[in-house]
């Protein structure tokens, strides 16, 4: 599965992107039939829930999943929206095998 991960208001350092094509990789065994997706994460003013936000898109045929995460830290943000996708593709597995 084809990844481009964003960095917005600062510049991911080579750990933390690392960190987030090991983790998509991972999904890649749950979206079997996705296409790629889209990683980005950003800053926020939000110091109560957290300043880190992720927000992850899955492609996949004729749809597209989102899930973001909001965090301390942009692992935690990261790990927050991949659990996300995970239910969200277990939503949209049963649709399909529904058709």
């Amino acid at each position: 599965m084809n990844v481009q991960i964003q960095s917005v208001k600062f510049d991911a350092d080579r750990k933390l992107v690392e960190f987030v094509e090991h983790k998509m990789s991972k999904l890649d065994r749950f979206a079997d039939r996705a296409t790629g997706a889209d990683v980005i994460m950003k800053l926020d003013k939000d110091h109560e829930k957290g300043n880190k936000v992720a927000t992850v898109t899955l492609h996949m045929p004729g749809d597209e999943l989102v899930a973001e995460g909001r965090a301390t830290r942009f692992e935690e943000a990261v790990d927050e929206a991949i659990d996300a996708l995970k239910r969200q593709l277990e939503r949209f597995k049963d649709k399909v095998s529904v058709k």
